[in-house]
């Protein structure tokens, strides 16, 4: 890979200095960052020892909190050391290393997102044929397909940029990302190009094709059901609805970021967009779904105060 792109390294030119602050701010990054991992940590560990909330939607869920904790790791062990370091640089492997765990961990998390959005369209629209259209089986192979096709995505758009002759080292950006390395290639990208609009048109658009028909028919159920099961619909969905809003804001923010010139923006706001999409969700999350789904609520209080 190395004597394809002729770069042994890159230079990260979003970090400024901060003196003495740099200290303060990763303590701030540090309890982030074990925040999010012992909240999703917590949530698997309840769903995976708990049979009562081995059921399709907890299923996703803990595929979820996986996908988490490993985009979390893909980002907050390599800002801990940028932020302590006084050169900003990083080795083009370890680059590519990254982009790789964290464009899977938002691929990844749209595709769960996407599942867990036909599950609850069955489980409150076709809830007679739920336990027989949501069996075991379909449920282990929904989460392989949530993992093996991002997966295999990521390798492809991977190689197609390790591939790439590059006339440049510096990426705008406190991490890497594959649309900074692209933007630095001399040598053509269209195929680079051609793909990953392919990938979105067909394969992200779809999924989002899914996910608004989906809430289309569960919205049409709750205003023409009754009260309580219009009390369940909401339960159930409001804790993935806001996720799914929270997901989408991110992605927009990384758009943005990626996409145009935000060099004239203050410099707090970039480094916000820059982190929105990789840290927001994974705290979100764990605290969402534990506070607002009363079955996890309830397992979670008696571990943590040892109520029952």
């Amino acid at each position: 890979m190395m004597n394809s792109t002729y770069v042994s390294y890159f230079i990260l030119s979003a970090y400024f200095d901060t003196g003495v602050f740099k200290y303060l701010i990763f303590m701030i990054v540090m309890l982030l960052y074990l925040l999010i991992v012992g909240s999703n940590l917590l949530l698997i560990v309840v769903i995976c020892m708990n049979r009562s909330l081995h059921e399709p939607m907890y299923l996703f869920l803990c595929s979820l909190f996986v996908n988490e904790l490993f985009g979390s790791t893909g980002l907050f062990p390599f800002l801990l050391v940028q932020i302590l370091s006084d050169i900003h640089t990083v080795s083009a492997p370890l680059c590519f290393l990254q982009i790789f765990s964290l464009y899977t961990y938002g691929n990844v998390q749209f595709y769960n997102l996407a599942v867990m959005s036909y599950d609850r369209y069955l489980a409150i629209c076709c809830p007679l044929q739920y336990n027989t259209r949501m069996t075991f089986n379909k449920v282990a192979m929904l989460i392989a397909v949530t993992w093996s096709i991002p997966l295999l995505n990521i390798v492809v758009m991977m190689s197609l940029s390790a591939s790439l002759q590059l006339c440049g080292n510096i990426i705008d950006r406190l991490f890497c990302n594959n649309y900074s390395v692209v933007k630095l290639a001399c040598s053509d990208t269209t195929v680079n190009n051609i793909y990953g609009l392919m990938y979105t048109f067909i394969v992200l658009f779809g999924l989002a094709i899914l996910i608004l028909y989906s809430y289309v028919r569960i919205f049409r159920v709750c205003f023409s059901a009754c009260k309580q099961t219009r009390q369940k619909a909401v339960s159930t969905c409001t804790p993935h609805l806001t996720s799914l809003l929270n997901f989408s804001f991110g992605v927009f923010f990384e758009i943005v970021q990626s996409r145009f010139d935000m060099n004239r923006a203050p410099i707090l706001l970039r480094t916000f967009l820059s982190l929105y999409f990789l840290t927001c969700q994974p705290l979100f999350n764990p605290f969402m779904y534990g506070l607002n789904l009363t079955k996890i609520r309830i397992i979670c209080k008696s571990l943590v105060f040892g109520e029952m």
